[in-house]
């Protein structure tokens, strides 16, 4: 290592260099001359033994400091990759989402770009990321087409069916029925927001409700539709129009297009159905922001019917008939508390044989017994509709009655504009009437009829059905 200074002793230079108090002293005080002295080799003469010292210690230092940046540089990298994924990655995974465009509409006159806020956040950045895959009537193609396989490309052109051009309706939609929706879902926003009824769940918010009481909240992401399932309200025929509206069941290769060709069996199949408790294991902690987002700018609609003539469709079709699980369930609990079978059959087959299956006041017993939901709660088939699909939290764009079903499913598939993909299969006849009432609920004691309709009360009023006064009155 070569240093030129000013022209010193051996004994001046060693002197010198134990005064510096560091190198950059040391070298400032020689530059500030216009002579130099030369130390040829400070490393192999012994005169200059103390300068080379000096420069391993200064080249050591150096090289310290240097390992110390880049180790805290690479955790600073390290630090700011993990939270910048945190935070901002995983919105990647709303891609996933996609809505099918509707009909072509002419587009609307520019409008002037809002001003950014002066502090916007981070969800709202998200919100007009997802928008632009939920808006529809972008020019991505409804339907596009298998894509060829090699020599079997013939084929696959022949076996696909494209979608129906759009419908084009020479009336518009009745203005009773629109109407009667008006009604509807100012009756559920009455009752939600007045004090005349309370029940439970009633004044929660949406972030409140538990994962699990999701689970009824069907999601159709090709056509921005959100259905809230409730057994025996002919849950099983809009479950197959939602399968095939998804597009999730093949036949040959392609969606099956027909509701009544959809196998039983895969019906209630949760696997066909993608439902809002899903969304965890999908979206993580960007689900409920999600839920919040489909909920927003998708279609929601529901179906319901008188609470008792539910009650009565949901005991014929699982205790008036062997139906073995639900007799292991639930059969032999109620037999064995209310009536008087301490030893029920361990079969539905057997029970059935011998003549022994609970009765509907026996099921009535049960549904008022404290004890019931505090061993479980209510069976999908009998809980109230209001713990089912929280009309007080979501508000419903469509509310559709069983009793008026023919004409609420053909108005409810023109406004979702897939009257041209699908048809409501036709209501079987065999149906529970609601004349029937009576009869069934003759065998029940009157005060056990008023409490039952305490317990029912809510879907009573928030869906419009009128006191059951022949069966409330003596």
């Amino acid at each position: 290592m070569l240093l030129f200074v000013q022209p010193l002793s051996c004994e001046e230079g060693k002197t010198a260099l134990s005064s510096a108090a560091d190198a950059d002293e040391l070298l400032q005080h020689k530059r500030a001359t216009d002579y130099g002295w030369h130390c040829t080799d400070a490393m192999t003469t012994c005169s200059h033994h103390h300068l080379a010292s000096f420069c391993r210690h200064v080249a050591m230092g150096t090289s310290k400091m240097l390992r110390v940046f880049v180790v805290l540089g690479s955790l600073f990298m390290i630090l700011f990759i993990i939270i910048y994924w945190d935070d901002v990655g995983a919105s990647y995974l709303y891609l996933h989402t996609h809505v099918s465009p509707g009909p072509k509409t002419p587009a609307p006159p520019p409008q002037p770009k809002p001003k950014p806020s002066q502090a916007p956040s981070f969800l709202s950045d998200i919100d007009a990321f997802v928008n632009q895959f939920l808006e529809p009537g972008s020019d991505e193609p409804t339907d596009p087409a298998p894509a060829d396989t090699g020599n079997q490309s013939e084929k696959t052109e022949e076996r696909y069916v494209p979608r129906q051009e759009w419908k084009v309706h020479l009336t518009p939609i009745a203005p009773e029925l629109r109407e009667r929706q008006e009604q509807r879902r100012r009756m559920l926003q009455e009752i939600c927001t007045n004090d005349s009824l309370t029940f439970p769940g009633k004044n929660r918010s949406f972030d409140d409700i538990p994962n699990q009481e999701l689970n009824h909240l069907i999601v159709d992401d090709r056509h921005g539709i959100i259905y809230c399932y409730v057994p025996k309200v002919a849950c099983s025929n809009w479950k197959r129009i939602m399968i095939v509206l998804s597009e999730s069941l093949l036949h040959d290769g392609v969606p099956q297009r027909d509701p009544q060709a959809v196998p039983g069996d895969l019906v209630h199949n949760s696997t066909m159905h993608f439902t809002f408790n899903r969304f965890w294991k999908r979206y993580g902690k960007f689900a409920k922001h999600l839920m919040k987002v489909k909920l927003k700018k998708y279609t929601k609609f529901l179906f319901v019917r008188d609470p008792f003539v539910r009650l009565i469709s949901a005991y014929r079709n699982k205790f008036e008939m062997s139906n073995e699980q639900f007799y292991q369930r639930f059969g032999q609990v109620i037999l064995r508390r209310f009536a008087n079978q301490p030893t029920p059959p361990a079969h539905a087959d057997q029970a059935f044989s011998q003549g022994i299956h609970p009765s509907f006041s026996h099921f009535v017993h049960y549904l008022l017994d404290p004890q019931t939901e505090k061993d479980m709660p209510f069976n999908e088939h009998w809980r109230q509709v209001y713990r089912l699909c929280h009309p007080c939290q979501i508000q419903y764009d469509f509310v559709g009655h069983l009793e008026t079903a023919d004409e609420d499913a053909e108005h409810l598939l023109r406004l979702l504009k897939v009257d041209n993909v699908v048809e409501f299969p036709v209501t079987p006849r065999n149906v529970t009437n609601n004349s029937w009432e009576t009869d069934w609920f003759r065998t029940v004691p009157l005060e056990a009829r008023r409490k039952l309709y305490k317990l029912y009360e809510p879907d009573f009023r928030l869906f419009g059905y009128d006191w059951p006064e022949s069966i409330l009155n003596e």
